[in-house]
């Protein structure tokens, strides 16, 4: 019996913590002050692409789920509305949501946007304009990730991030970890010769790169996906020169609009990363609105429109936590659910979340 009191229980804890946002969306979740904004990377089936797991964000499955959560009790708003609101400080309507995708993986198209479409849900796809059409081209953590976990060899390798085991999966995950935190404390060109030197050592295949083409991202565009800048490179902007930052940003518009056509100038940080120098570029070259990696929701009152706070979605994302971390309640203050790592970028402090893309 004992296994059955235990169901038991946790029905009642469920049924209990159900009826406790139903109660929180009513009474918190209506302030049209309040925008909330979900970040996605790769909506695929695990285990489904030879990249980087913590990239992907849903299955097709549990997304569709999460985007009928969404039409059901949110308001989901497309950039347009957002970008105004934010312009003359105006509300959105209660409950209001953007949805926005990070790096325009393939699988957007195969497997989100088709969901959002029947919903008839807006969304925005940051593009890393670098990559269409290039499939030489890939990012750097899935090139590192399929290297160092299809190794070859067992014997440890020693690299500039120190001694990397190899011998067992669980050495070959943490050996990946390593690299991959050596990689974003270092300048950009010291970073991407380090992830070469790596993949060279274990004799690593070229791996196609996974962003979606210039053709499908135009048929998106005139289905009604926003279409926004991720940079060029998706270097981290807090460790480039101001001219390089400059670059990056400003080339990344241009793409756009050179490629798709009148691009709303919005940007999406590269992994959050930016600092004093990004925020002063960002406003030069025009950009208007811009989201970090920040967790929480933000107050359009007073709200900065260059460092706009996401929610990221992971594997481990809930109906239920959807739900919690989209409530007005609690809407600036970073949520304790889940730590972060604090990073300082030339005399700003940036709190950003471990990259997971």
């Amino acid at each position: 019996m004992k296994p059955l009191r235990r169901i038991a229980s946790v029905a009642v804890e469920v049924a209990a913590g159900s009826r406790l946002l139903d109660l929180l969306e009513r009474s918190g979740g209506s302030d049209s002050r309040v925008l909330r904004v979900l970040t996605y990377h790769r909506v695929i089936e695990a285990g489904d692409a030879p990249l980087y797991p913590g990239v992907v964000s849903a299955t097709p499955a549990g997304f569709a789920g999460q985007m009928q959560t969404l039409a059901q009790r949110f308001r989901v708003v497309p950039l347009t509305d957002v970008v105004t609101a934010l312009r003359e400080r105006t509300p959105l309507p209660p409950r209001a949501v953007l949805v926005t995708f990070d790096d325009a993986y393939q699988d957007f198209a195969d497997h989100a946007w088709p969901v959002l479409q029947r919903l008839g849900l807006p969304c925005v796809v940051f593009v890393p304009t670098g990559f269409p059409d290039r499939p030489e081209r890939s990012f750097w953590w899935d090139r590192l990730y399929r290297a160092v976990v299809s190794a070859r060899r067992d014997e440890p390798l020693a690299s500039a991030a120190g001694r990397l085991p190899l011998h067992t999966p669980a050495d070959r995950e943490r050996s990946f970890r390593r690299v991959r935190d050596r990689v974003k404390a270092l300048p950009h060109r010291e970073a991407m010769e380090l992830v070469a030197r790596v993949c060279a050592a274990l004799e690593t295949s070229p791996l196609a790169g996974e962003v979606l083409g210039w053709d499908r991202l135009r048929a998106l565009a005139r289905e009604g996906v926003s279409l926004c800048p991720h940079t060029r490179s998706h270097a981290l902007l807090d460790q480039l020169r101001a001219e390089e930052i400059r670059a990056e940003i400003e080339g990344s518009l241009a793409d756009l609009r050179r490629e798709i056509g009148p691009t709303a100038p919005v940007l999406a940080y590269p992994d959050g990363r930016y600092g004093r120098e990004a925020l002063r570029v960002a406003r030069e070259v025009g950009i208007e609105v811009a989201f970090t990696t920040l967790r929480g929701v933000n107050d359009l009152r007073n709200t900065d429109p260059l460092q706009l706070r996401r929610v990221p979605v992971t594997l481990r994302t809930t109906d239920a936590l959807l739900r919690a971390q989209l409530l007005a309640v609690t809407a600036l203050s970073t949520p304790p659910w889940r730590p972060q790592a604090l990073h300082r970028s030339r005399g700003v402090r940036v709190r950003v979340r471990p990259l997971e893309a």
